[in-house]
C-alpha cells in the first residue's frame, strides 16, 4: 500500500495529499510528527528515495539552523537527529513499495503511482 509522511500543517503535504486522494490508489497516511520513524525506518526510507540522510533535511528549518547547522555530521549522526527530530524530515514523502519520493514539487508524487 502506498503510504504519504504527512504534515497537516505543510501546504505541500497537502497537495501531496490530494494528489493521492485524486489517483483512485489505496493509501495510508503516516503524521510522521506524531509517529516518528526509527532509525531503521529511516535506514529503509533513504534506500527507496536513494539518497543520503543530508538530503531529506529541512535545513531552512530554525531548529537546524540554531543546533546543527555548523556541526560536521556522519549519516549515522544525521539518521539519529533525524528520528529524534522529525520536523527535521522533508515532506511529503510518499512510499509505494520498494520506492519513495520527496513530494518538492508535489507532481514527483506522480511518478511512483
Amino acid at each position: 500500500m502506498i503510504e504519504i509522511f504527512h504534515n497537516t500543517r505543510c501546504k505541500k503535504s497537502r497537495e501531496g495529499l490530494e494528489i493521492l486522494k485524486h489517483s483512485g490508489k489505496e493509501y495510508e497516511i503516516r503524521e510522521y510528527l506524531k509517529n516518528p520513524p526509527g532509525r531503521k525506518e529511516i535506514e529503509s526510507l533513504l534506500q527507496k528515495l536513494n539518497m543520503k540522510p543530508i538530503q531529506i533535511v529541512r535545513q531552512n528549518e530554525k531548529l537546524w539552523k540554531e543546533k546543527f547547522k555548523e556541526k560536521d555530521l556522519d549519516d549515522g549522526e544525521l539518521i539519529r537527529i533525524l528520528s529524534e527530530n522529525p520536523i527535521l524530515i522533508e515532506r511529503p514523502i510518499v512510499i509505494n513499495k520498494d520506492a519513495a519520493v520527496i513530494g518538492r514539487p508535489p507532481s514527483q508524487i506522480e511518478k511512483i503511482l
